[in-house]
């Protein structure tokens, strides 16, 4: 897969606290998309790690790390070191586990985030591609399997009643290109649509587009 480098501060690396741009800021975002998707307080948290995020995910702040985004930290936030034992005073279940097998996503830097508690599980797989930049490359929430193909940012939109996802795709491209579209569908439930899109979108412009949808996800 073509890394796509959205700005020089891709490449640079982000502000952030901790060891490595790829293993604990890149963790950190892949935690916070976890977050996004969530969007409630987790009972548990459990990490599979694979490949190079199995052998150092300890020594490089990935455990700590992901468990921040989690719990919505910035990555250059100062509770980030702590945020395990943040999470384990607020009664949240952590569990961490380095798996042997090859990554399910064939990328060395793999972590599978699941996010539960007593009304609904999510699970997000995320690659860390260096620089603190990461793609989410499989997504499972609301019975929906979502397989993203490329680089952030995208949309997950279920339209209202009354919306056309044209009307909705209109409005996006107000806003940014759209490099792809995708839908997937879920028992019983309405059509999630993917936007990939070629540029991040402003908060008024995600607040704007969370008032005419069922259902965003913006990550």
């Amino acid at each position: 897969m073509t890394i796509n480098y959205k700005s020089v501060f891709d490449i640079i690396g982000p502000i952030m606290i901790g060891p490595s741009s790829s293993h604990t800021a890149g963790a950190v975002a892949i935690g916070k998309a976890a977050h996004d998707i969530f969007q409630g307080r987790p009972t548990t948290i459990t990490v599979h790690y694979y490949e190079s995020f199995a052998e150092t995910h300890l020594g490089h702040g990935t455990d700590y790390a992901i468990i921040s985004g989690v719990l919505g930290f910035a990555p250059d936030d100062p509770r980030v070191p702590d945020a395990v034992e943040i999470a384990q005073k607020q009664g949240i279940t952590i569990e961490l586990i380095a798996s042997a097998e090859p990554s399910p996503v064939n990328h060395p830097n793999t972590a599978v985030v699941e996010v539960s508690n007593a009304h609904r599980t999510i699970e997000v797989t995320g690659v860390s591609i260096g620089g603190g930049t990461i793609e989410i490359r499989g997504l499972k929430f609301n019975g929906y399997t979502v397989t993203p193909e490329g680089p952030l940012p995208f949309v997950l939109a279920i339209p209202k009643a009354n919306e056309t996802v044209e009307s909705l795709k209109t409005k996006l491209l107000a806003m940014s290109e759209i490099n792809m579209q995708k839908r997937y569908t879920s028992e019983n439930a309405a059509i999630l649509y993917e936007f990939d899109l070629d540029s991040r979108l402003h908060s008024q412009q995600i607040e704007q587009l969370r008032q005419e949808t069922e259902c965003l996800i913006y990550i």
